[in-house]
């Protein structure tokens, strides 16, 4: 008998949209596999949900606060039922950009300068000096991200809307320039690297899911140095932070004329999209793994205790 599988979708963070896209592929991709699947939108009674439905794995499909912070993985600890990407410390852990970063520091990851500071300070004055990014501290997807170039004479307006929605603790970075890297790791192992070329502007949402939004050069066109130096450190990221299953490291890299020569690794995602248009499926079919078998595969490796 097939294995039944739940994939947990959707949610209340500010990535419901993305998630809901990324589950439903999965969903249909693992019933091409053969599984039995049932696709659950992921409301507050999930545990009563998962009480009636009885899946024998979850595939964990959620996106942002509470289906990728270590929250939902928790509850699934505790009721018993296997679910794939990472466990419990590590999701809590990368989704904390700030702590993460202090963890990869310490395992040789170097990462961007930066503090955490309150949405009142960084609406006040300058919290660095431009050009810099502010980020929600626990945020994905680029939601919420503000970049300050060195023409901006005073902070961004948005910090002082009624309707900010991304947390009154903001991380604020140095901007590096250059090129915009990923490398995704699977079972502990790098992939290749990805170079994200924006159609216009900076990686943002629509860059990220919108068609046409990027341009995604596989293998990335850097040095052969470079390029493993990138590998390498995905893979260190990855077991610092304890993650398991997939993981994807986003980096920055100074290659300007003149520039630092700076490499940095932005953030880690322990829970990377899975639409159309997303980096790991890419990655995956590079190495010969089609989209049917990634998902097969996450399942397998499902388990408690991650």
């Amino acid at each position: 008998m097939s294995k039944h599988v739940a994939v947990l979708m959707g949610g209340w963070s500010s990535e419901r949209q993305v998630s809901l896209w990324s589950g439903a592929a999965c969903a249909k991709a693992l019933e091409g596999e053969g599984f039995r699947v049932t696709p659950i939108d992921v409301g507050r009674d999930l545990a009563d949900v998962l009480a009636k439905t009885r899946p024998d794995v979850c595939f964990n499909a959620l996106h942002g606060r509470f289906g990728e912070d270590g929250t939902v993985q928790g509850l699934l600890e505790i009721m018993g039922i296997p679910y794939t990407h990472s466990g419990v410390l590590a999701s809590s852990l990368a989704m904390h950009k700030e702590r993460a970063k202090t963890v990869m520091a310490a395992a040789g990851v170097s990462v961007p300068r930066g503090k955490v500071v309150t949405r009142e300070e960084a609406a006040a004055g300058h919290v660095l000096t431009p050009p810099y990014v502010l980020k929600p501290v626990d945020g994905g997807s680029s939601v919420g991200v503000l970049i300050v170039n060195e023409d901006h004479a005073h902070p961004p307006q948005e910090l002082t809307r009624g309707d900010w929605a991304h947390g009154d603790l903001l991380l604020a970075e140095n901007f590096v320039a250059g090129k915009e890297l990923t490398c995704a790791v699977l079972n502990g192992e790098a992939l290749d690297v990805i170079e994200i070329v924006p159609g216009e502007g900076w990686y943002d949402f629509d860059a990220k899911y919108a068609k046409g939004g990027s341009q995604h050069v596989l293998p990335a066109k850097i040095s052969s140095f470079v390029y493993q130096e990138v590998r390498k450190l995905a893979v260190a990221a990855h077991h610092a932070l304890g993650c398991r299953g997939v993981s994807r490291a986003d980096f920055r890299f100074d290659d300007r004329e003149g520039g630092t020569g700076e490499l940095v690794c932005l953030e880690v995602n322990t829970q990377p999209g899975m639409t159309e248009t997303s980096l790991v499926p890419e990655l995956a079919a590079y190495a010969g793994m089609g989209f049917g078998e990634l998902v097969r595969w996450l399942v397998e490796d499902a388990s408690l205790d991650r």
